[in-house]
């Protein structure tokens, strides 16, 4: 059986799993009560997976780490773990992953990840907490957030009705990939002022990246103004990504991002990672409300 924890308020009802550490349910009460997250079937079954130690991908899925090497698949392992229960509350739980002989393996570092769910006030809030407790090593990394909201937010409407409103005036230009791998050059964002209007057409070309994001926060909001909230702090990078035709969005905070095309130096010094000193500590998180 999942082992799963659950918890909220009278506002908004959550679910995470053990396994990945993942968000699972997340529902809004009341006289609007609905859905919020999507329900990890087809095409994508996941919900809002922890991206650790990478975001995005390695060329070839590896790179040198000074004398060793790191082998690690898109988005890392962390995903794929099941994660100790450090404490588990009416109104949110605590969950960590520390490194072993399995992780050690594809990345070859000490580290201890703890993941603190609460709910407030109707909001969710997720707190990353990633510390090095090497006495002498650097710890480089990086870590983000990979929720999926459901697509439509307003029940009936139309998926072109959607927008995003980013909180702040954004860059003039998007960052995409290709093979997994940060393009070499940027392209014209699609925002209008700031707005993102929703289509699957602006995914046939896979995920806009914001780097870096100048905003912190965003609304994804239905034609009625009905929708959902997501602010951050500490990630300067922003993915929104869909499966063109699929019923989600996801809205992606990072700490990081694919490994930019052409880039064949050290694991250590990876454009966007983290590099947290000896038994030193990162802390970064997002909220997410319900509107309407």
């Amino acid at each position: 059986m999942a082992d799963r924890h659950e918890f909220g308020d009278g506002w908004l009802h959550a679910v995470v799993d053990a396994a990945g550490a993942e968000l699972v349910v997340l529902d809004s009460r009341g006289p609007n009560a609905r859905p919020l997250l999507w329900d990890g079937s087809n095409p994508w079954k996941r919900h809002s997976p922890v991206l650790f130690p990478i975001v995005g991908r390695l060329p070839d899925d590896r790179m040198a780490l000074g004398d060793t090497e790191v082998r690690l698949p898109q988005h890392g392992f962390a995903r794929d773990r099941v994660f100790e229960w450090v404490s588990r509350s009416t109104d949110g739980c605590v969950l960590e992953l520390i490194d072993d002989a399995e992780s050690r393996r594809v990345f070859p570092c000490a580290f201890r990840l703890q993941l603190h769910y609460r709910i407030a006030a109707g909001k969710l809030e997720l707190r990353y907490v990633l510390r090095n407790p090497d006495t002498t090593a650097d710890l480089h990394a990086a870590v983000g957030a990979h929720p999926a909201f459901l697509w439509p937010q307003e029940p009936g409407a139309l998926r072109e009705a959607h927008r995003l409103v980013f909180s702040d005036e954004e860059e003039k230009t998007i960052w995409r990939v290709s093979d997994g791998l940060l393009r070499a050059q940027p392209e014209p964002s699609p925002l209008v002022g700031r707005e993102l209007p929703l289509s699957d057409s602006l995914f046939v070309d896979d995920a806009l990246i914001f780097r870096p994001v100048r905003s912190h926060g965003v609304q994804f909001l239905g034609p009625r103004g009905a929708g959902l909230e997501m602010s951050w702090r500490g990630f300067p990078e922003l993915g929104v990504w869909t499966k063109p035709g699929a019923g989600f969005l996801c809205i992606e905070p990072w700490h990081g991002y694919a490994t930019p095309t052409g880039f064949h130096g050290d694991f250590a010094v990876k454009p966007g990672n983290l590099h947290i000193g000896p038994q030193q500590s990162w802390e970064a998180a997002w909220t997410v409300r319900a509107i309407g």
